[in-house]
């Protein structure tokens, strides 16, 4: 495994409000659709969809913002996109690639699972899941030959969506399958590895995953120790000592960085004051909020975003 980045540190400046954008956006067809880089403008600004994406790299170097962490993309890498994960490309010219979309319904008919917990769904339940849930921890470059046989099924999945014949859709579902089944394989150790990681947090994972939930969902307001507890059907003490164990913080700091986490994704991702900014994240002082900001990066609000711009300014001004 590579070590990873803040993606923040390539990120674009002033953009509107993160957007989550829906198949028919994006795409041709509702359940499935592949296409290379002239079919549509990329968008390089952070962004969500609610379906699932395979970004392919066919050739140049660039990095893969995701979540949190930037993923180098390089030529022969695959790069799998959960629905509802913020990330972003910076495609520069030069660089040549696919993009597969299709929707949970047209792989998985049967898999009655929220998109926000697709996450937490066992290995043993759908392993062709795993690429898509630990992006943020692999890189997945093929070889020379690993990526012929990637690219005839993807030459397959173009052909066969270009079409439409009978039983096309059967057919791309079973490239579709076969194409992570290879990336599984290449990769079982790493992914087997990760997801046992993931299982032998069994049930304290599945509390502490309601617990950011709700967290999530209340940040702009004032949550509290014991309606957190009460949401995550746990007693106040014990959620206390979870989160200790889990996080190595007492909730109040929890909750802090959260909301910090929160406000480095709005002064990317928008271009409201920072007064609005806090507000958002559910500090009450812009005062407060900033000085706690300035102590989990190092600068100011303000001053990091004008950082990141200027950063930004660089790049284009090179291409």
């Amino acid at each position: 495994m590579t070590r990873t980045r803040p993606a923040s540190n390539d990120a674009p400046g002033r953009t509107a409000a993160v957007r989550t954008y829906a198949m028919v956006e994006r795409s041709s067809h509702l359940d499935f659709d592949i296409r290379d880089q002239s079919g549509r403008a990329p968008l390089t600004q952070p962004h969500k969809h609610e379906y699932f994406q395979i970004q392919v790299n066919l050739g140049g170097d660039t990095q893969h913002q995701i979540g949190g962490v930037a993923r180098p993309f390089t030529a022969r890498t695959l790069s799998f996109v959960l629905p509802h994960r913020m990330h972003w490309v910076p495609h520069p010219p030069g660089t040549r690639w696919l993009v597969v979309n299709f929707s949970q319904r047209f792989l998985w008919p049967h898999l009655d699972v929220d998109p926000l917990d697709l996450e937490d769904v066992p290995l043993s339940m759908a392993p062709e899941l795993a690429p898509f849930q630990f992006q943020e921890h692999l890189d997945f470059t093929f070889g020379e030959a690993g990526f012929s046989e990637v690219l005839a099924l993807l030459a397959t999945l173009q052909r066969e969506n270009a079409e439409r014949r009978l039983a096309s859709l059967t057919r791309i579902r079973g490239c579709l399958l076969q194409l992570l089944a290879i990336t599984c394989q290449q990769w079982e150790g790493e992914l087997r590895a990760l997801a046992a990681s993931q299982a032998q947090r069994g049930s304290r994972r599945a509390a502490m995953a309601r617990v950011l939930r709700y967290l999530r969902d209340e940040l702009a307001g004032q949550p509290t120790l014991a309606d957190a507890a009460e949401a995550a059907c746990l007693s106040p003490n014990y959620l206390a000592h979870l989160v200790k164990k889990e996080t190595g913080k007492t909730f109040t700091d929890l909750l802090t960085e959260r909301r910090l986490a929160l406000a480095q994704e709005l002064l990317l991702a928008t271009g409201e004051r920072i007064g609005e900014i806090a507000r958002r994240c559910g500090f009450a002082d812009e005062a407060y909020f900033a000085r706690r900001f300035r102590q989990w990066h190092g600068l100011s609000p303000r001053a990091w975003r004008d950082e990141r711009l200027r950063e930004l300014n660089a790049v284009q001004v090179l291409r």
